[in-house]
């Protein structure tokens, strides 16, 4: 019996369509519990309302001409799927786990990406310290010379050498606070990025799984109608009940399948290699962290060396009980305690690093 029916199909592409894309689309963007939380929210009306599609019954209406040679007749009814009301369930599992992945996605790309503005803000407020007692060092020499000048016994161009070292110290603090300023670090979690990276790969696992149980959901159905008939012309009695059922399977579910198991495997190793995903991202911050550990080595034995030769030449220089030698001490002492700042700074940034690259990696 051929039959015409009129359904409403239109509505279900388009939740359908819409759905599928906001899943597979799952952003690597830097968010705060806010931008996750709203996010969540999206996702889970999106697929309220799918679940709502899917589980509510089709209406159906038509005519229909029977073979038999009987006059043509109208039919209304119902009709519902099986496979719809699992899918229900399964699309409500996708959305959360679409939103997990986007909250670990969102804490990991965060810890990496605010890691190195957030050590080089710690190391930046360490030098401030540093220039704290460098000045108050300074301090104490400027004193002394201050009573030596006084009393005659030093000239005042030996006096401004020391005020030179004061200005550059000043100039010294004025750009680290500026810097600090430029730098915007916010709350980020404080587990270790492996630990972040690996809750993220989890998520991102299971939400591949959660799709592909989707997607398999549409390899067989059990489809029932029910609903009346009544003859068209004359529109008078033989109105009567109808009832179907259909079960259908496609013949082509083991070769999707096999792909959609391919395409989970390739999804996998685009991810490692993806500009821009988590996993890429942490090993290039493992990369900066080890370069910039190099780095301070090799700036903390430059230092060093010149301390060596400062110290040495203080010890030459002995007591200060000429006027000569006495400008020479306080050229030494400048020197060595602009000399002690950047040593004690790659000192603390080469411990930082050390203990940054141990923990997260």
């Amino acid at each position: 019996m051929p039959s015409i029916k009129v359904m409403p199909q239109t509505l279900k592409g388009k939740f359908c369509a819409c759905f599928t894309f906001a899943m597979l689309l799952v952003p690597a963007a830097i968010a705060g519990d806010e931008d996750q939380l709203t996010y969540c929210k999206y996702v889970t009306q999106e697929a309220a309302a799918q679940r709502e599609l899917l589980l509510s019954p089709n209406a159906v209406a038509g005519a229909t001409q029977p073979n038999s040679g009987l006059p043509m007749q109208l039919v209304w009814g119902v009709s519902s799927s099986l496979s719809n009301v699992r899918k229900a369930g399964l699309t409500m599992d996708a959305a959360r786990k679409t939103c997990d992945l986007y909250s670990t996605s969102s804490s990991a790309q965060q810890a990496i990406q605010y890691a190195i503005p957030g050590l080089e803000k710690q190391a930046l407020e360490h030098r401030l310290g540093l220039l704290q007692q460098a000045s108050e060092s300074l301090d104490v020499l400027q004193a002394t010379t201050t009573k030596m000048l006084e009393a005659q016994n030093i000239t005042r161009p030996m006096a401004f050498a020391l005020q030179t070292t004061r200005i550059k110290l000043e100039a010294d603090r004025a750009d680290t606070q500026s810097k600090i300023a430029a730098i915007y670090t916010p709350q980020v979690s404080d587990r270790p990025l492996k630990e972040l990276v690996a809750e993220k790969q989890n998520s991102e696992v299971s939400e591949r799984q959660a799709l592909n149980k989707l997607s398999r959901q549409n390899e067989w159905d059990v489809a029932l109608s029910v609903g009346a008939h009544q003859q068209i012309n004359p529109l008078i009695g033989n109105q009567g009940a109808y009832g179907e059922v259909t079960v259908s399977y496609n013949l082509a579910s083991r070769a999707i399948n096999k792909h959609l198991d391919q395409a989970a495997g390739a999804y996998d190793d685009w991810k490692r290699v993806q500009e821009g995903d988590v996993i890429r991202n942490a090993e290039a911050l493992k990369q900066q962290v080890v370069n910039g550990i190099s780095a301070q080595v090799s700036r903390l034995r430059a230092v060093e060396e010149e301390q060596k030769q400062i110290e040495s030449n203080l010890q030459l220089l002995g007591a200060a009980d000429t006027t000569a030698a006495l400008d020479f001490y306080n050229q030494l002492t400048t020197a060595q305690l602009l000399l002690k700042i950047e040593a004690r700074d790659a000192s603390f940034r080469l411990d930082q690093l050390r203990e940054f690259l141990g923990r997260n990696f």
